[in-house]
């Protein structure tokens, strides 16, 4: 089982809250080191300085012998800082805080240099140098804990700060996150009130554009719905309506064969009842045909050969125009391939060449041809030799349940409605009109 699902809110205010802290503590920390480094140097540079002055003060004395001087504490943080000043070996100054050897044991080999020792027990940074003559020593220290004291004063006004404002800007953070993702929320209350047969376009004004492809894809969701709804309760209307007529016809015939004594009279009845059947069968496969057209998505396509396929379909048709004593011709150039749906195309092919056959009268010619011509394209064409359409009826052709005026054969109007929507799927041109060779309907097909 999946979890409980994550606040994309929540998620956000920790990423970004971390991300700011982890640079908040690098920025910290790289500051930290530039100034210590700086103060460091800054520091030193002092001692070195004091240094320099005492060995020239001491280079300025009389020779002779004078008493070791102890210089007096003149501010409070005097206690941290102290010299000696060795002259020919002898301590000849110092400060009150400063021991009586030297602070650093140099021996015999004494440098210029800073060094950091331990006077008792206490880190100390010292400074030590000698005159020209090399007969005076002195040696600068200060506490290395105040240069601590001094760094962390100089960072606390700076870091201090930003770290106040750190639950500062985590609350306004969250904030905007909170206004960002409204548009959201506004969406999902949408769609929870939206009622089960509320189809229409969602419209959110100021949505911004991180959510615009998802109200598109809502939006396409509910048309593509919409569309299977309305083709249910299209078929729903259309069985109801075309079927009422059929079936009424075989309860009338089957009624006339119960009640009728003669023989021949009683098989007649059951003959047109089995015919109110069939037409009863072939409308509801239609109608079904159609709905799955209206309703399915792109169908899967595959190259084909139209040719094989159209032979195949005449031959189906073949002893329907035999029995009307129809002249059923065919003329095609195979192989002809083409990309498309096999079942689908041989429902447009089977419609169409039936349509001719059924509505031509006796001793009519139906002429079918398949060709591939130069620039390509495949054309396949029915002709035949029936009275064909004037040019109002050839403009409602396709219309669902039209049937031509003074036709007497069965049929319920939805034959052209499939075949305009499987040529729509395959998106083919399809043309109708007078055929010129044989007078009567001319059916265009070009892929």
């Amino acid at each position: 089982m999946s979890g409980a699902p994550y606040s994309l809110q929540r998620r956000l205010l920790t990423l970004m809250l971390s991300v700011v802290t982890v640079v908040w503590l690098a920025t910290a920390g790289l500051t930290w080191l530039d100034v210590r480094h700086e103060l460091d140097e800054l520091l030193d540079g002092h001692l070195a300085q004091a240094a320099a002055i005492l060995v020239v003060q001491q280079g300025k004395e009389v020779d002779g012998d004078h008493d070791s001087v102890d210089a007096p504490s003149l501010h409070r943080y005097a206690p941290r800082v102290a010299f000696q000043v060795f002259h020919e070996g002898r301590l000849a100054m110092r400060s009150t805080n400063a021991p009586q050897t030297a602070m650093i044991d140099k021996d015999n080999d004494f440098r210029s240099g800073f060094e950091t020792v331990q006077l008792e027990g206490v880190p100390w940074r010292v400074f030590s140098t000698y005159g020209a003559e090399r007969d005076v020593h002195v040696y600068v220290g200060e506490e290395s804990g105040s240069r601590a004291s001094i760094l962390w004063a100089v960072l606390r006004s700076t870091l201090l700060p930003m770290a106040i404002a750190l639950p500062l800007l985590a609350l306004a953070l969250w904030w905007a996150i909170h206004h960002s993702v409204a548009p959201m929320r506004r969406l999902g209350r949408t769609l929870a009130q939206r009622q089960p047969y509320a189809l229409e376009p969602l419209s959110m004004d100021g949505a911004p554009a991180e959510i615009s492809p998802m109200i598109d894809a809502l939006n396409s969701l509910f048309e593509r719905t919409g569309n299977l709804l309305e083709s249910e309760r299209r078929f729903t209307s259309d069985a109801s309506h075309e079927l009422r007529t059929p079936i009424a016809a075989i309860r009338a015939q089957a009624q006339v064969a119960l009640g009728e004594t003669d023989h021949a009279l009683r098989n007649h009845a059951l003959h047109n009842t089995l015919e109110g059947c069939d037409r009863a069968i072939r409308l509801v496969e239609q109608l079904l045909t159609l709905s799955r057209l209206e309703a399915a998505s792109v169908p899967v396509m595959q190259d084909i050969d139209l040719s094989a396929l159209v032979r195949r379909v005449v031959a189906d048709v073949a002893p329907k125009a035999i029995a009307k004593g129809q002249s059923l011709e065919f003329d095609s150039t195979e192989p002809c391939s083409i990309p498309g749906n096999e079942t689908l195309l041989a429902v447009l092919v089977r419609n169409l060449v039936d349509n001719a056959v059924r509505y031509s009268p006796a001793s009519a010619r139906v002429a079918i041809a398949v060709h591939r011509h130069d620039d390509g394209q495949v054309v396949f064409q029915v002709e035949d030799s029936g009275p064909g359409l004037s040019e109002g009826d050839l403009k409602r052709l396709g219309e669902r349940f039209f049937r031509v005026p003074g036709s007497d054969e069965n049929g319920s109007g939805l034959g052209w409605s499939i075949v305009k929507r499987v040529a729509a799927v395959h998106h083919i041109r399809l043309k109708a009109g007078r055929s010129d060779r044989l007078g009567g309907l001319a059916v265009t097909v070009i892929v």
